[in-house]
């Protein structure tokens, strides 16, 4: 199933500090499965979501270079936490800071991912949203889309590098605390 790109609307939602959104994807990036409360923010129905890739609620503003950087890490059999801007059915934002494992088969190899995804404090959202326009600015100043991402990934490695920090360290560096 392919998904239709939805344009952002600019209205932003969260969700409750105490719902957790959960899918699980195939090798292929497939949606095989999402609980309810997935379905219930991003506004899709079931049947629009099963077989649909997680492109279906990609948000324009997350860069395309540590989408990349990140897949890699999952294909690699690393688990991560991330904070990515999404988009509902209608193109209402929402983020999510989401813990991404790597689902195993018997043998061991990496068969898909499970994401266990919360609502990130808005402080962190800045923090993270303030790097993704640098990014984004980045990707954009490349025609090519490889070069892009290339770029994008170089300067997010650079910008690690200056703060003395790995991804991980930095993704908790922004994490706060929060209750609404």
């Amino acid at each position: 199933m392919q998904a239709t790109r939805v344009k952002p609307t600019g209205a932003q939602r969260t969700f409750s500090l105490d719902e957790i959104l959960v899918t699980k994807t195939n090798s292929d990036d497939v949606i095989v499965y999402a609980n309810d409360a997935f379905i219930d923010v991003s506004g899709y129905t079931e049947a629009e979501i099963i077989g649909a890739t997680h492109e279906i609620v990609r948000h324009p503003d997350m860069p395309r270079g540590l989408s990349k950087h990140l897949t890699a890490m999952l294909k690699d059999g690393q688990e991560m936490f991330v904070y990515i801007p999404q988009l509902t059915k209608d193109g209402t934002t929402y983020w999510v800071l989401a813990h991404v494992t790597p689902s195993r088969d018997s043998a061991g190899r990496v068969v898909g991912e499970h994401s266990h995804d919360r609502a990130p404090d808005p402080a962190s959202i800045a923090e993270a949203s303030a790097i993704y326009s640098r990014l984004m600015a980045e990707e954009r100043r490349h025609p090519d889309p490889e070069a892009a991402k290339a770029a994008s990934i170089r300067m997010f490695t650079e910008f690690l590098a200056d703060k003395g920090m790995t991804y991980e360290e930095w993704v908790w560096s922004i994490t706060k605390e929060w209750s609404a």
